[in-house]
């Protein structure tokens, strides 16, 4: 059966395509689930036959299907899973929500196998402007552990029976990179977690101190990897988490960057029972086994194989900015004189990673958001692969690359992913932490498009949602929640924007040839939205909505059903 969509407003995003909506094609002819033809209603339909199924746009917009450049797929079904704490606004709020998660689950003390966890709170806006430790979380239960993750994902806290599960003591010492926070002897002795103070109120010199339940970065993951072995996915649950927001948000292919032991058998297990509605490309961590995750998976490698694929390696090399762990070449302000984050690895186990991908000819992606991580893996890649112009590596959220970095970008053929929801979520966090020179360059989108690079927009889900619409709009206006503009010479044209969340996306992937625009031969992944971004009022795009996603020309989202 073919299929006909007609009478509606088409931005193909095709290379020359005229930008106006006026001479714009009106209708596209899907069969087999590619796109069979673009052009005008009657001549496509004189060409379809009888055997054609009509869709009357009724003057929506028709697109091509967003393309997810970054985010964690299997992490965001799993926190779908979890206490939502994004609303909380203080202590008191995260204590409630977390009891009455508890209440709704029939979780009770005594319960030996109970683990709660929350998602998504953010200190940045909670009233008392610091981390709900283990003294906050105590008070939900001192015999069930709770674990809380921030909404950037690199830190967590924990009550006492949690860091109990995980073997984390006043003896562990902080991982490389990565940071156990510590209580005072007074601070331990007062709630009674350890000994008394000694006489210069110090912690006790036996140990490294009592921990306080705030773990920043690879101590994160220590408390991570315990709550993986302690916790059972409920499928259902997983696959309805995992999928639903992208394809709400019209998005038709995802990533899961950073994919680890436990979230590969996720993918494959639904992959293989066909639960996959919309592709997945897996990008698994190298510190964590990735390349022996990729040697055992031939068939994966480079190709979709039911939905799923492996695209290539990840690293990571730094932390976030609106938690003050990003790496940078200046100090941050506030805080300690001279504070500059630190790096996850060493320069020569960096420089290693980079080698292994080149070698094993892999596209390579590194999480940087501070100068200073940037600078590591652009001297790392320029050493690993100085004359290759055809791995497309690609630096992850590029928060605070500076313009010089830029310029090494272009010549290596690095593709800039950028995080530029930042703008709304924590500019105005960025330009309290880094001040108004550096703060007002965050996500420098465009000035990365004026130096040649391949750019595209992600929004790193779970840490926020994987709405396309909301990143376009933040990089053409660049407002903050205060309201004030920042980066005036950092907007970029709405086309262009959307340029990247479609067709630069598919680029990243080396899918440019059957996806991201909408061309004869190509896979049918629409979106059909209420109204064109094109003549729609700039500050109005994030209210768009998507009514329907298409995946290879099935349906897959309908708004209201």
């Amino acid at each position: 059966m073919k299929t006909l969509y007609y009478n509606g407003k088409l931005i193909t995003m095709a290379k020359n395509a005229p930008q106006e909506q006026t001479s714009a094609p009106d209708a596209l002819l899907v069969e087999k689930g590619k796109i069979a033809a673009v052009g005008r209603f009657q001549d496509l339909l004189a060409a379809s036959g009888k055997a054609v199924k009509l869709v009357d746009l009724q003057g929506k917009c028709l697109m091509p299907g967003f393309i997810d450049p970054h985010g964690h797929i299997t992490t965001t079904g799993l926190m779908a899973m979890f206490a939502d704490l994004s609303g909380c606004t203080s202590f008191d709020e995260i204590v409630e929500t977390l009891q009455n998660f508890m209440a709704k689950k029939g979780i009770k003390a005594g319960d030996k196998k109970a683990v709660v966890v929350g998602f998504g709170y953010d200190h940045n806006f909670l009233k008392e402007q610091t981390q709900p430790d283990r003294r906050v979380l105590d008070r939900v239960s001192r015999e069930i552990p709770v674990v809380i993750l921030h909404v950037s994902i690199h830190f967590s806290c924990a009550n006492s029976a949690a860091l109990k599960l995980a073997g984390i003591t006043a003896e562990t010492p902080d991982p490389e990179g990565g940071k156990i926070a510590r209580l005072t002897a007074e601070e331990s002795a007062v709630c009674g977690y350890g000994p008394a103070a000694d006489p210069d109120g110090t912690a006790p010199a036996a140990g490294f101190g009592e921990p306080s339940g705030y773990l920043e970065e690879t101590a994160s993951h220590l408390m991570v990897g315990a709550l993986g072995k302690a916790l059972k996915p409920d499928l259902k649950a997983l696959v309805k988490g995992m999928q639903r927001k992208y394809l709400e948000n019209g998005v038709t292919t995802a990533q899961d960057g950073a994919t680890m032991e436990r979230d590969w058998k996720i993918l494959k297990i639904l992959s293989s029972l066909g639960l996959l509605k919309l592709d997945v490309v897996a990008y698994p961590l190298l510190t964590a086994n990735g390349r022996e995750i990729l040697k055992k998976n031939p068939k994966y490698d480079g190709n979709y194989h039911k939905r799923l694929k492996i695209g290539g390696y990840k690293m990571i090399l730094d932390g976030s900015p609106q938690g003050r762990s990003a790496w940078m070449s200046r100090p941050y302000l506030g805080g300690d004189p001279g504070y500059c984050a630190y790096p996850w690895l060493p320069d020569e186990k960096a420089a290693e990673l980079a080698r292994i991908a080149v070698e094993d000819g892999k596209q390579l992606l590194a999480h940087c958001n501070g100068d200073a991580a940037s600078e590591q893996f652009l001297n790392a890649y320029e050493n690993a692969a100085a004359d290759r112009k055809d791995l497309r590596p690609v630096m992850i959220h590029c928060q605070t690359v500076r313009s010089d970095q830029l310029d090494r970008m272009a010549r290596l053929n690095m593709i800039a992913s950028i995080f530029v929801g930042h703008v709304w979520y924590w500019g105005d966090v960025h330009r309290k932490n880094f001040g108004e020179e550096r703060g007002q360059r965050i996500s420098p989108a465009a000035e990365a498009l004026r130096k040649g690079l391949h750019v595209n927009f992600h929004q790193d889900p779970p840490v926020t949602a994987p709405n396309m619409l909301h990143s376009v709009w933040c990089a053409v206006n660049r407002i903050g929640r205060s309201g004030t503009v920042i980066g005036e010479d950092q907007k970029v044209s709405v086309y262009d924007a959307l340029r990247a969340v479609t067709i630069e996306g598919a680029y990243q992937y080396f899918e440019e040839d059957s996806k991201g625009t909408l061309e004869p031969g190509k896979r049918a992944d629409l979106v059909i939205l209420d109204r064109s971004p094109l003549e729609t009022d700039p500050m109005e795009i994030k209210d768009i909505k998507v009514l329907e996603t298409v995946k290879d020309g099935r349906t897959v989202y309908r708004a209201g059903r």
